[in-house]
């Protein structure tokens, strides 16, 4: 390096990256400088490619290099993404998963599924590698959600190939039978199916797998807990006391599995069922509140006609807070995946 590029460094490592509260250089984001009459380029290798803090970022960097730094006039900042892969995953699985989320809730009825696919597309949509696994089993949603009621899965080479929409990789018993065919399962049976969605199924490099469990403290999710490592679960529920009631209950599973919880979603909030019930339960819990969703009908439109909101209608109240739940979403797994001791950082921690 030149000592203009060394001086160009140290001043970025004054920024703070918000979310891990470390800087930026000792965190390996600064890639590539390259100092040309007067302008800093360099790339940031971000934790998510749907990170919602590049403008803080930018202002950060200009703020310690034009003015402090002489001979910096302006800067450009490329923009890269990686996502870090949890360690407990590296070495259990075939498929690299960087990470696993459950997305649970305590009662039926409160959209967790919605949650899980307008999280999953928007996840997608920003350039993230997306699976998404049907773990309600008996009464598999996922299909319809995505506008794939006949969809069949192929098999390749002795896997099962998923169906593919909107850039999210999908797999779901929906696709393995007819909709008028009830599923009927014990606990053993259903054991065995969440197990061969992982392993029984080519999913290619995954920087995230979304898996939308059934309603619940049952079957799925203890066995999901003690097959796979989860890097955490996300609770969806509704504003009102009864529901929050039972999200109480889920967030106590995850605690008994282990299962760190990422956060807690507020769903179908306004008038109608009222508001701040998930707000509160997720302070009485010390665990990140990551946002509230209108009551909408374009909300449940999408679902029935497999056109998620937050892709259809972005631009909508209910498009942009999807959109802003799947930000916040990815910036809290890259916390819990870098803050933990069981993360295996690709190349963003030197």
């Amino acid at each position: 390096m030149s000592n203009l590029e060394q001086r160009v460094m140290q001043a970025l490592s004054s920024v703070i990256e918000p979310e891990l509260h470390r800087d930026i250089v000792s965190l390996n984001m600064v890639r590539d400088l390259s100092v040309e009459e007067g302008t800093a380029e360099f790339t940031i290798v971000l934790t998510t490619p749907a990170c919602p803090l590049k403008d803080v970022f930018v202002e950060r960097c200009q703020a310690a290099l034009v003015g402090p730094v002489a001979g910096i006039e302006r800067i450009r900042i490329n923009w890269d993404a990686q996502v870090p892969m949890d360690r407990r995953i590296h070495g259990r699985l075939d498929v690299p998963m960087n990470s696993i989320v459950a997305i649970a809730s305590g009662k039926g009825g409160v959209g967790k599924t919605t949650v899980a696919t307008n999280l999953a597309v928007c996840l997608a949509d920003a350039g993230a590698s997306v699976g998404l696994i049907d773990a309600d089993i008996l009464n598999p949603n996922i299909p319809q959600m995505f506008g794939l009621g006949s969809g069949r899965p192929k098999v390749a080479n002795d896997k099962m190939q998923p169906l593919e929409v909107y850039g999210v990789k999908l797999i779901s018993t929906g696709f393995l039978t007819t909709p008028d065919k009830p599923m009927i399962m014990r606990g053993p049976m259903l054991h065995s199916a969440i197990r061969q969605f992982f392993t029984d199924v080519d999913w290619g490099r995954l920087d995230y797998m979304i898996v939308d469990l059934p309603p619940g403290t049952g079957d799925a999710p203890l066995s999901l807990a003690q097959s796979f490592p989860l890097t955490g679960g996300i609770i969806v529920t509704q504003p009102q006391d009864v529901a929050v009631a039972d999200a109480i209950r889920a967030a106590a599973m995850f605690d008994q599995l282990k299962v760190p919880v990422l956060g807690v979603v507020e769903n179908m909030s306004g008038d109608t069922f009222g508001s701040g019930g998930g707000e509160a339960f997720a302070e009485k819990r010390g665990v990140p509140f990551l946002g509230r969703l209108p009551l909408a009908a374009g909300i449940r439109e999408g679902g029935d006609y497999g056109r998620p909101v937050s892709l259809h209608n972005p631009d909508s109240p209910a498009g942009r807070a999807f959109r802003r739940l799947s930000e916040v979403a990815a910036a809290r797994i890259s916390v819990a995946m870098l803050q933990g001791a069981d993360v295996i950082p690709i190349n963003i921690i030197g």
